[in-house]
């Protein structure tokens, strides 16, 4: 376990200082910045700004609109930290077994098992401290300026947070038999497919047709990063959108706690899969 947190500080250490995670970070704080004002002006002149004879229906009309930008906000912070996720584990392995970097530890009393766990841990801190930053910073950003808070906050930014960990696994299970680049094609190829199953699952619901519902949970099945996002809205949804669903991020089909287990189990499996993929690959 202490070769494993070696591992992972190195490896934590090393990312940082790459472009593609300060290039990460500025972006983020720049859309940080967009949000922050787009919502004020929005929040000011639009929300706030109309006067309406019922002060109970402006008020939930006021929530409703906050939530609704608020999910709009964390919609895009889910696909930034699930993009920064598939980056930083496209070249981890395959980069450093091409440029030969890797001998140098894997000549050393170190398991191969270790390499690939420490170099996971320190991602996922990485992603954690990056995650924190952009859906905390949303959040804030809302609740600075209108006081409100989404139910169910720390469920939410917790799925949020489980699905770019789910990706940046996968981009690391490619990264142990797959160059770079094949990586980051078949990564960012499954996340497309995920988020385009999650809407045909919802239209099928729609349209109560139970064939393409069963295509959308196939998807799901072969990903489930996107069922992680639709919980994770579901649960800071206000309860006036979930019912009515007006809202775009309302859930017409809403993944189970089973399919957030299997979620769990897959990125399990995936990761041991990239253990014993890296542990039979000729260095």
């Amino acid at each position: 376990m202490k070769k494993i947190w070696i591992i992972a500080r190195m490896t934590f250490r090393e990312n940082v200082r790459k472009r593609i995670v300060l290039t990460g970070l500025a972006l983020g704080l720049i859309f940080l910045t967009v949000f922050t004002i787009g919502f004020r002006m929005v929040y000011i002149n639009g929300l706030n700004g109309v006067d309406r004879p019922n002060e109970m229906l402006s008020r939930m009309i006021v929530t409703e609109a906050t939530n609704m930008l608020l999910l709009a906000g964390l919609y895009a912070v889910t696909f930034l930290s699930a993009a920064m996720g598939a980056l930083l584990g496209a070249d981890t392995l395959s980069g450093e077994i091409n440029s030969g970097t890797i001998q140098t530890i894997v000549t050393k009393p170190v398991r191969r098992s270790d390499v690939v766990l420490g170099k996971w841990l320190g991602f996922a801190i990485l992603l954690g401290l990056y995650s924190l930053l952009m859906s905390g910073g949303t959040v804030l950003s809302i609740w600075t300026q209108s006081g409100y808070l989404p139910p169910n906050v720390l469920k939410g930014l917790s799925l949020i947070y489980l699905e770019s960990v789910l990706i940046m696994t996968l981009s690391l299970f490619c990264s142990s038999f797959m160059s770079g680049l094949a990586t980051g094609g078949v990564v960012f190829g499954l996340y497309g497919l995920a988020f385009i199953g999650g809407w045909v699952e919802q239209i099928g619901v729609a349209i109560q047709n139970q064939t393409v519902v069963q295509v959308g949970i196939i998807t799901s099945l072969i990903i489930p990063s996107e069922s992680l996002w639709r919980r994770a809205s579901f649960e800071m949804q206000s309860p006036v959108s979930a019912a009515l669903g007006f809202s775009p991020f309302s859930s017409t089909s809403v993944p189970s706690p089973l399919m957030l287990g299997y979620a769990v189990i897959y990125l399990i499996i995936i990761l041991m899969a990239a253990v014993s993929t890296f542990q039979h690959r000729d260095l």
